[in-house]
């Protein structure tokens, strides 16, 4: 039963006020959905800190803001490779010198579908290490900034995590046997999801005021996978983006900008859009299957990510 709580087109930009003194950070944010929701919220007067890998990519990202926007437009870059953890880290300790408020952390960037398995520089396997450890790590040394503005942690999940094991491989974390792009893909963003719903559990066990939201993008035509997919995987991807089933970047920044402003949403949800099959549609709250909150394996994801990331942290 699709959700009617946004009236029948669903949540829009429409809803939003002025985000003047609002500040939000984005990961992955010089294309793609990442970009669109950089757009839309300094049309509304927020300050946006754009989390990238790129300096060229972001440097062109900012020019175009400002051309739209304004050369006063408030938008500024700061480098993190989140494959890297002492990228991740020193890009902390940059946006806690220079970022006074943090009114949310938007978890927006991923690699998908890496066509044969690869490690980061830490030795993980690179989606794992680059969506779940990465922003792990990144949350843990932002919190208090985010907690000091009764700010919000955004995780962009995916349906892909209906794919796949449905559950954490803790026996073969980086897929040493039996690597598949999409099953390992569908692991690193259920990590992401299990990461956000204990999350929320532990800020609730310690009474600190950070809400934490999950959403996806649904099927967006945005350069995800014809960055990081093998050709065949970039080949169906554009195929498939010519049909009805795929909605455009801007929309599919629509469900991380509702999660960063809306009041009253739940926590223990999913969002994004809400029309066939959730690939599309009016943006609402959608279908959370229970796997991805099994609290077993929550707890146990949590641990390992410590173990794994080296960073002991806890709301």
């Amino acid at each position: 039963m699709a959700d009617t709580t946004f009236g029948p087109r669903g949540w829009t930009p429409e809803r939003l006020g002025s985000l003047n003194g609002r500040t939000y950070l984005i990961t992955g944010a010089n294309a793609g959905a990442g970009f669109q929701a950089a757009r839309i919220l300094l049309s509304k007067g927020a300050r946006v800190v754009m989390l990238n890998r790129s300096v060229d990519k972001s440097t062109a990202a900012i020019s175009d803001l400002k051309q739209e926007f304004g050369a006063d437009a408030d938008v500024s870059f700061v480098r993190i490779d989140l494959s890297e953890l002492a990228s991740v880290h020193a890009a902390a300790a940059e946006v806690l010198e220079t970022i006074p408020r943090i009114d949310a952390l938007i978890c927006n960037a991923a690699i998908a579908q890496v066509p044969t398995r690869q490690r980061t520089l830490d030795g993980f396997e690179s989606q794992l290490g680059t969506n779940h450890y990465g922003h792990f790590v990144l949350c843990g040394r932002l919190f208090d900034r985010i907690e000091a503005a009764n700010g919000r942690i955004v995780v962009v999940a995916s349906l892909g995590y209906r794919m796949g094991l449905r559950t954490i491989q803790f026996d073969d974390l980086n897929w040493d046997k039996n690597y598949g792009a999409n099953r390992a893909y569908s692991q690193s963003k259920l990590a992401q999801m299990m990461f956000a719903y204990e999350l929320q559990d532990r800020i609730k066990a310690a009474n600190k005021n950070v809400g934490v939201y999950v959403c996806h993008p649904g099927s967006s035509a945005t350069s995800l996978i014809s960055t990081s997919g093998g050709l065949l995987t970039r080949i169906t991807w554009w195929l498939v983006t010519k049909s009805p089933l795929v909605q455009t970047a801007e929309k599919g920044a629509y469900p991380e900008i509702m999660c960063a402003t809306e009041e009253g949403l739940e926590q223990r949800a999913l969002y994004g859009p809400t029309g066939r099959m959730e690939f599309v549609g009016p943006v609402g709250k959608g279908t959370l299957e229970p796997h991805a909150h099994d609290k077993a394996v929550m707890e146990k994801l949590w641990e390992r990510s410590e173990q794994e990331t080296g960073l002991s942290w806890s709301p």
